[in-house]
């Protein structure tokens, strides 16, 4: 059995990476690892958020550590909110504060597409590798739906008529940006020496 110990607590992302792993491969929170605290995101770049969280975690002494760094980039805004985009509005991180800052800046706005992008980041033995999704789609005018979190209620993926919010966490992880990490990161596992 291998463990590997992700830089979160967040039980949503745990539950949907534990339900892609293969039967041999085991992931814990850093709860469940022993870890308390909140790790500093000061890099400027997507990548650079998910590697300080992963080797914040192989400093502690962790053999196979993985984390991840979402966004939101929206093309009217010169790819803000970006790596910023938890606390768009505000250190505090609240989503309808986001939301409303985020419809604010593109009332006048004529471009509306955007893309989510997760940037997964693994280190094992000291070894790193990166693993990037994406999800296309535009901004809409006003909220919709009540599922999900963060910008959800507002991002309309290509090809669908329902936001991230008005879909069942099936249904927007078969074209999640996380997924589409996810994937390329197991992807990795099968074809490398476990």
């Amino acid at each position: 059995m291998i463990d590997i110990v992700f830089a979160s607590n967040n039980v949503h992302k745990l539950e949907e990476i534990a339900s892609m792993l293969p039967l041999n491969m085991r992931i814990k929170s850093m709860k469940e690892a022993g870890i308390e605290a909140d790790i500093p995101e000061t890099g400027t770049t997507l990548k650079e958020n998910a590697f300080l969280k992963a080797d914040f975690l192989r400093k502690k002494g962790f053999n196979a550590v993985l984390a991840d760094d979402t966004g939101l980039e929206v093309s009217a805004l010169n790819g803000a909110p970006g790596v910023y985009s938890a606390r768009y509005a505000g250190p505090e991180g609240n989503a309808r504060k986001n939301i409303k800052k985020l419809l604010a800046e593109l009332q006048t706005a004529a471009d509306r597409t955007a893309r989510f992008v997760t940037v997964l980041c693994f280190i094992r033995k000291g070894e790193v590798h990166y693993f990037e999704g994406e999800v296309k789609g535009v901004i809409i005018d006003s909220p919709r739906g009540n599922q999900g979190f963060g910008y959800d209620p507002v991002f309309l993926p290509n090809g669908f008529n329902k936001t991230f919010a008005e879909m069942t966490l099936d249904e927007k992880n078969l074209i999640s940006h996380r997924k589409k990490a996810l994937e390329k990161f197991l992807e990795f596992l099968q074809n490398s020496k476990q």
